[in-house]
């Protein structure tokens, strides 16, 4: 899926943009929106989207300064639309001379000529990729690993602490706050029934992207994707705002509520769960928000999890970490037997509990919410199972009985399955290459199965049988093969000393270093640099 970026300094054009046309018929994913070229230019670092559409004049930094700064930088990509207007044509020559590959008029701007511009930028990035072989980062597509990374969070699926805080720090997420609050949102509105499923997906997705721009503004946040009714606020709250963290909070959701409400006509209910002390409690905050939702009224739209009397029994909600072993086999290593073993428990659970929906409905959509977001094509393969279906895999909320939600979770079983049956090899083939990625990326420090592994979201052994089987050489040799390489490369300098080569390329001792050295080349470092300085 290709990721795209609108830089506008005018709201109403960044929302006339998002809601033209359908992004999904493009195949392509609107990561963000940014109001000058300075922001975007942050973004195109942070995310790396493909293509940007940005108007020619912003403040702080205009368009034409953007591409010209990622020209500058010899950055193939991202590939440039440019909004103008008539006035300002005498900067469009300029602009095609960088990675532009259009230019739009604002006040001629329809879904046909959008859509014309965007088949042009895509034709453009599949061809830049096709011969210069740019593609995603070596493991994964930031924007995707980040949303898979808080998915994680939030459903409590990590393995350990460890394994959070060191894709954590893959990622450059800051957990460095006293206090963290999660955030549980419905989107209403009374035109829904009768919206087709495209149009539905639109008001969502813009919905979703305003209340990422407005939150953010009152306070650190990361605004999740759940379904396409549903999303998560999760709050990041630092020493000022976790002195009135009920008060900011209210304040945002009824400012993101407002605006919402202006723009697109739709209402919001939110329930916030108790605020925690530390990130891998933010699951308990937000199974409180989903538990407090059934109390949400019309009156009361926004509701605090600690509000609720605890002599008042709240449903519960349905808690998919209770398979997390098997999650992480399934959706990791597309494996097709921990899968079935997931939806078939689930689905036992159910089995003649009519009284359940509230619940089997909630399981259904957490597994649903799983499988989007934790699939690199889940869109298109959930799409491809439900396609028989009126509103596709969405066809899970116009259900009335748990009878139906098993019929649609069998469906859903049986397709995943056979998916991934037909992508498991290329899906090995693709983790050795991006792990073989990875550890060139990352060849100066001191690299383990353990470790990588964990980078992944793969078992230790997993990762040791596919690197045996897809490659020349083991796990351990081809990292002790790269990172001599790397040090002949840093010998051919004469700028190092061996001792400071082993240390540089995180080697247990130099002692070791020689070792290891020696049997590779068959000359110890020291006679290999007599010879070749």
């Amino acid at each position: 899926m290709i990721n795209l970026l609108i830089a506008d300094d005018e709201p109403l054009i960044q929302a006339g943009i998002k809601s033209m046309i359908n992004w999904e018929e493009y195949n392509i994913r609107l990561i963000g929106t940014a109001a000058n070229g300075a922001a975007a230019y942050e973004m195109i670092k942070e995310y790396a989207p493909e293509i940007v559409i940005t108007d020619i004049k912003m403040p702080v930094m205009s368009g034409l300064e953007l591409a010209r700064k990622c020209h500058e930088e010899e950055r193939l990509l991202p590939i440039f639309i440019i909004l103008t207007s008539y006035e300002e044509f005498q900067f469009v020559k300029e602009a095609l001379t960088y990675q532009v590959v259009d230019y739009l008029v604002k006040l001629e701007l329809t879904p046909q000529v959008l859509g014309g511009a965007l088949k042009r930028a895509i034709g453009k990035v599949s061809e830049l990729q096709a011969s210069t072989q740019v593609s995603e980062p070596a493991y994964g597509n930031i924007y995707f690993l980040k949303e898979q990374f808080f998915t994680r969070l939030v459903l409590n699926l990590f393995e350990s602490e460890q394994q959070f805080r060191l894709q954590a720090d893959n990622l450059n997420i800051n957990f460095t706050f006293p206090a963290f609050a999660a955030c549980y949102v419905e989107i209403r509105s009374g035109k829904l029934g009768s919206m087709s499923a495209e149009k539905q997906l639109n008001l969502y997705s813009n919905s979703l992207q305003m209340a990422k721009e407005l939150t953010s503004k009152y306070v650190p946040c990361h605004v999740l994707s759940l379904d396409t009714k549903h999303f998560c606020i999760l709050f990041f709250l630092d020493g000022e705002h976790a002195a009135d963290y009920r008060g900011v909070i209210q304040k945002a959701v009824e400012q993101v509520s407002a605006m919402l409400f202006n723009y697109y006509s739709v209402t919001i209910h939110a329930t916030v769960g108790a605020p925690v002390t530390t990130p891998l409690q933010i699951a308990s905050s937000y199974q409180d928000a989903k538990q407090a939702f059934s109390r949400v009224t019309h009156e009361n739209p926004i509701l605090f999890f600690e509000d609720i009397p605890a002599s008042e029994p709240l449903k519960n909600v349905f808690n998919i970490s209770l398979f997390k072993e098997d999650i992480r086999k399934a959706y990791a290593e597309y494996d097709g037997k921990a899968l079935y073993d997931i939806f078939t428990s689930v689905m036992e659970l159910f089995e003649n509990q009519s009284a359940h929906y509230v619940q089997a409905l909630d399981a259904a959509g957490n597994i649903l919410y799983l499988s989007l977001s934790l699939l690199n094509d889940g869109e298109q393969t959930v799409s491809e199972i439900f396609r028989d279906r009126n509103n596709g895999y969405r066809s899970l909320y116009e259900l009335t009985n748990v009878e139906q939600i098993m019929e649609w979770l069998k469906q859903f079983r049986d397709g995943l399955c056979d998916s991934f049956a037909a992508h498991n090899k290329d899906y090995k083939n693709h983790i050795v290459t991006s792990v073989k990625k990875y550890i060139q990326e990352h060849i100066k420090e001191k690299l383990t199965l353990n470790q990588v592994a964990e980078v992944f979201n793969i078992s230790p052994n997993y990762l040791s049988v596919l690197f045996s089987k897809y490659n020349d050489t083991g796990f351990t040799d081809y990292i002790n093969h790269s990172k001599i390489e790397a040090a002949k490369e840093m010998m051919s300098g004469g700028d190092y000393k061996i001792y400071e080569i082993s240390d540089v390329l995180g080697f247990e001792s130099a002692f070791y270093f020689s070792r290891v050295f020696k049997k590779i080349t068959g000359v110890s470092p020291r006679d290999y640099m007599n010879k070749n300085i």
